[in-house]
């Protein structure tokens, strides 16, 4: 106990002199992020807790996240935009998959119309955030994207909505003899708009969605485009219109039109997930059939879209009127399933002995996994350790005290979840006002049992394991990818269910810090003082 005290006040000491060499900005809330759940986060809190003074904070110069990162050709949603658009903002362009220049344009203009864009502080990474029970407040580190300036920020509650992976870093393999390469070799996660490959030859390395998008997107224009799997993912071709919208928006509002067609897909996700865990083989089997359909019986399926995996261990790739297939028919696109044994100088080998000839090669190798923005998170002067904590509804996390993170689904569309998350926000901070409350904190109220936050076997998730929080097969600390399931638990659960519980100051002053308040029973680790 005595070693925590120590702690809290040295903190305390280092923070005040550190705190007066700076900028100092006050605000009730910090949202970190503005991409498209940075801007949802926003619209929430101005809306249902008016009295709050927000403040967002983007590494970047733009509005947008990773829709104005991407900037690889054909960059699109791989989630229909009736159920990824926001609740609040009926999308209208038409697009079931829109691509992203169109989704940038969204964003942007739903900032602009809800007066978000004057609440943003562009051009500057949160670097650190530290919260102190003695104060109830977060203190943030602000470092300038542009210079030596540093911005510190205070808080009563943050809401992380900085996405999950490295803006600054892509997942590349160390392929042998890269080096040896004389073309050129482009990440997708920087692809500078206005590369030529008009009439080069282009291996795309990748079966994901970005591989899917890339090879229809440069087909007309490339020389020769080849898709280099190492094993084949699950594609199904999806129509880029909705044939529902398309029939009742002559006779009903749009509002209607959007929430029908909202309803109905969100339905139609729900049940080709549960399909797809209770009948993988039935999945398959269909899918395979339907790309033989779109392929012809000389192609073969068998070789180049039989997955090892079982439907939805992944997150399905989705082909807008079949583009992909399109694409491959053509004489300009080929897929390969092998593995690489070198690059050499006129492109890759393969396993097999034979080479792949290139100008330009495209690792669509993944991503890599980066929670909170790169942020590091201290709780009265001790480090917060991500992996050892447990989800909270999804949106919080055991043992940090007043703050939410937006995380989307793995099996649907990102912004559902979010959507829910941000009303739970609200619900929480009127909650703090109406009992007096300083702050709120997720706590265990009895042992339950461990499992993985995320089940999917995708490269990027397993990359990752060590780094992210756990969650149980009980709720509150079940994170359900069912957004039936969330909306029952999330807004219509009260808010006081026994697990989060409100604190005053007063209270931790008693006691020390909420460190040394967390159970030690197995599953739930207490933060450990460095």
């Amino acid at each position: 106990m005595q070693h925590n005290t120590t702690n809290v006040r040295l903190s305390q000491s280092r923070r005040s002199y550190i705190d007066g060499l700076m900028k100092t900005e006050s605000y009730d809330v910090i949202i970190v992020g503005a991409g498209i759940s940075g801007i949802a986060a926003a619209y929430h809190i101005k809306r249902k807790c008016p009295n709050r003074r927000i403040r967002i904070i983007e590494a970047r110069d733009t509005i947008g996240g990773t829709w104005d990162l991407f900037r690889y050709p054909g960059i699109r949603s791989d989630s229909d935009m009736y159920t990824f658009g926001f609740a609040f903002r009926p999308w209208t362009d038409g697009k079931v998959f829109a691509d992203g220049p169109s989704i940038r344009k969204y964003v942007n203009e739903t900032a602009q119309e809800s007066e978000i864009e004057k609440d943003i502080q562009f051009g500057y990474r949160v670097t650190a955030a530290e919260w102190s029970s003695a104060e109830a407040k977060w203190s943030l580190r602000a470092q300038s994207s542009h210079s030596e300036e540093v911005i510190q920020y205070t808080c009563q509650f943050v809401v992380m909505c900085s996405g999950y992976y490295r803006y600054d870093k892509g997942h590349l393999p160390a392929f042998p003899g890269m080096e040896n390469f004389q073309g050129d070799i482009i990440h997708p996660q920087f692809w500078k708009e206005g590369t030529d490959y008009k009439d080069k030859r282009v291996i795309v390395i990748g079966s994901g969605a970005t591989a899917i998008t890339l090879v229809p997107a440069m087909v007309e224009d490339a020389a020769k485009i080849t898709m280099l799997q190492r094993s084949p993912s699950y594609i199904a071709a999806r129509p880029s219109r909705d044939a529902m919208v398309d029939f009742l928006s002559p006779f009903l509002p749009s509002k209607l039109t959007h929430a029908l067609a909202r309803t109905k897909n969100v339905l139609l996700a729900i049940y080709f997930y549960q399909i797809s865990q209770k009948f993988p083989e039935l999945v398959r089997r269909e899918v395979k059939r339907r790309i033989k359909d779109e392929l012809g019986d000389d192609f073969d399926v068998e070789k180049h879209f039989n997955p090892r995996y079982a439907p939805w261990d992944q997150r399905f790739c989705l082909a807008p009127d079949g583009d992909f297939f399109a694409a491959l028919k053509s004489e300009k696109a080929e897929i390969v399933t092998d593995t690489i044994e070198t690059f050499v100088e006129e492109g890759i080998r393969l396993s097999s002995g034979e080479v792949l000839e290139a100008d330009l090669i495209i690792p669509a190798t993944g991503l890599e996994l980066q929670l909170f923005g790169g942020c590091k998170l201290s709780v009265d002067g001790a480090p917060f350790v991500t992996s050892d904590s447990f989800t909270y509804r999804g949106m919080m996390l055991s043992g940090l005290p007043n703050l939410a993170i937006a995380l989307g689904y793995t099996n649907s569309s990102w912004t559902l979840k979010v959507d829910l998350t941000c009303e739970r926000v609200c619900r929480v901070l009127n909650h703090l006002e109406k009992t007096g409350s300083d702050y709120c904190v997720a706590e265990p109220q009895s042992t339950v049992n461990e499992r993985p936050l995320l089940d999917l076997s995708s490269g990027y998730v397993s990359r990752a394991k060590e780094m992210l929080p756990k969650q149980s097969d009980e709720s509150p600390w079940r994170t359900y990818q069912n957004y039936i399931q969330d909306m029952l638990s999330i807004r219509f659960s009260p808010i006081e269910d026994g697990t989060l519980i409100f604190r005053n100051r007063s209270h931790s002053e008693t006691t020390s810090s909420v460190v040394d308040e967390l159970p030690t029973q197995e599953g739930f680790p207490r933060p450990t003082n460095s």
